[in-house]
C-alpha cells in the first residue's frame, strides 16, 4: 500500500519581472480573482467591419465614393490586412519547427490551422488559396502573391483580383456605402459614396484614440456648426494644443476606451484583441498612405506627430517579441497565452513587412 502512494507535486511560486513572487493561486487572493474574471469575459467575437474594410473606408472619399488614383500601395497593404484578419479568427499561424529559435519571425512560413469558413467572401477565398498551396511560404511571399507582385506566370493564379471593388460591394451589403454611377470623361465608373457616416466616424474615433488625439477632432464637420469652403472646418479650429491631449490626457499612453453608444463596435472591450486590432488599423493606414485623410483638417504639427506615433507603434509591434521596453507597449495586448501568441506572431510578421514597406516608400 505504501508503494502505491505518491506525493503530490507542488510548484514553487513564479517570480515576476520585478523579481518578486507572483500572485498565489489561492481563492482568497482578490487580485488573482479580478485577473481571472477579466480574462473570462474576453471573447473571440469579431467586429462587424473587417480590418480590410476599415482601411478602405479611411481612404475612401465620402461624397465622391472612390479612392485616390495615385495610391499604389493600398492594394498591397490590404493583402496584409487579410492575413492579420485570418490570424485574429484563428485560421492561420506561424509554423514552428526545430529551427524556430534560429530564424526570425519574418523568415518563418505560415500554415493553415483551420479551413472553416469565416463568412467573409474575400477571407474565405484567401484561406482557400493558402490551404491549396503545397509550398510553405512566408508572410511577405504570400502578400506578394496575393497582390500579383510576381513575374512568374505560373504563380498568377494566387492573385486575388478586384479586391478594392469587392470590399466596397461588401460594405454596400452591410449598409455602410451605396452604389452610384459617375462619368469620367470617356467612361462610366461605379462609385461608392458613404451611406452610413456613423460607420466611418467610429473607425476614425478608434484611430484617433490610438494616436492619442481628441475624439472631438475626429468628425469636425458634424461636431462644429462652422465649416470651411472645402467642406471641413478650418485647420485653426484644432491647433497644436490638441497634440497629446487624447482620451487619457497623457502622451504615449496606449489604452482601450470603448466608444459611446457604438453601432458597429458594440462590446468592443470584451473582445480579446480589441486594442491590437486598433494598432493594426493604424499600421495599415500609415503603410497604405490613407492616414492623412482623417487628419487633413489638423494643423501640420499635429499631423506630423500623429504620423510619428503611428511609425513608433509599428516599430514596437512590428517585431517579435514585441518591444517591451517601449512606453507604447502595454500588457493588455500581450497576454502571454499560447493561443494568443499564435495570433500575435502573425500580426508582428505582417507589421514587420508594412514597416519595411513604409521605409522604402
Amino acid at each position: 500500500m505504501a508503494e502505491g502512494l505518491s506525493r503530490r507535486r507542488v510548484g514553487t511560486p513564479r517570480e515576476t519581472d520585478e523579481g518578486g513572487p507572483a500572485l498565489e493561486s489561492s481563492p482568497s487572493s482578490p487580485a488573482l480573482h479580478r485577473m481571472q474574471s477579466a480574462d473570462e469575459t474576453k471573447t473571440d467575437k469579431v467586429p462587424l467591419l473587417t480590418l480590410m474594410e476599415e482601411t478602405l473606408l479611411l481612404g475612401l472619399k465620402d461624397q465622391e465614393g472612390y479612392l485616390s488614383f495615385w495610391n499604389d500601395s493600398l492594394s498591397y497593404v490590404l493583402r496584409g490586412c487579410m492575413l492579420m484578419e485570418l490570424a485574429f479568427r484563428r485560421r492561420i499561424r506561424i509554423s514552428k519547427d526545430a529551427f524556430t529559435g534560429m530564424t526570425g519571425i519574418s523568415e518563418r512560413p505560415i500554415e493553415v490551422i483551420s479551413a472553416r469558413p469565416t463568412g467573409e467572401v474575400l477571407l474565405d477565398e484567401a484561406l482557400k488559396v493558402l490551404k491549396g498551396s503545397e509550398t510553405r511560404r512566408t508572410v511577405a511571399s504570400w502578400m506578394d502573391l496575393l497582390s500579383g507582385e510576381t513575374w512568374n506566370i505560373a504563380k498568377a493564379g494566387y492573385q486575388l483580383k478586384q479586391v478594392r471593388e469587392r470590399l466596397a460591394k461588401g460594405l454596400v451589403d452591410k449598409g455602410v456605402l451605396r452604389t452610384e454611377k459617375r462619368n469620367f470623361l470617356f467612361f462610366d465608373m461605379a462609385t461608392h459614396p458613404v451611406q452610413d457616416p456613423r460607420a466611418k466616424d467610429e473607425v476614425i474615433m478608434r484611430l484617433f484614440d490610438t494616436l492619442n488625439l481628441p475624439r472631438a477632432a475626429a468628425t469636425p464637420t458634424r461636431a462644429s456648426g462652422t465649416s470651411s469652403p472645402g467642406g471641413g472646418i478650418s485647420s485653426s479650429t484644432y491647433t497644436r494644443y490638441t497634440v497629446g491631449q487624447g482620451i487619457g490626457g497623457q502622451a504615449n499612453r496606449l489604452k482601450l476606451a470603448p466608444l459611446a453608444n457604438p453601432r458597429f463596435y458594440k462590446n468592443e472591450e470584451t473582445s480579446r484583441f480589441a486594442l491590437l486590432r486598433r494598432v493594426c488599423l493604424v499600421a495599415a493606414a500609415c503603410a497604405g498612405s490613407v492616414l492623412e485623410n482623417p487628419l487633413i483638417h489638423m494643423d501640420m504639427e499635429t499631423r506630423d506627430r500623429a504620423v510619428t506615433r503611428a511609425e513608433d507603434l509599428m516599430d514596437v509591434y512590428g517585431r517579435w517579441p514585441f518591444k517591451r521596453e517601449s512606453p507604447l507597449f502595454t500588457q493588455e495586448i500581450d497576454s502571454g497565452e499560447a493561443g494568443d501568441l499564435m495570433v500575435e506572431e502573425v500580426v508582428a510578421s505582417v507589421m514587420y513587412v508594412l514597416r519595411k514597406m513604409d521605409k522604402l516608400l
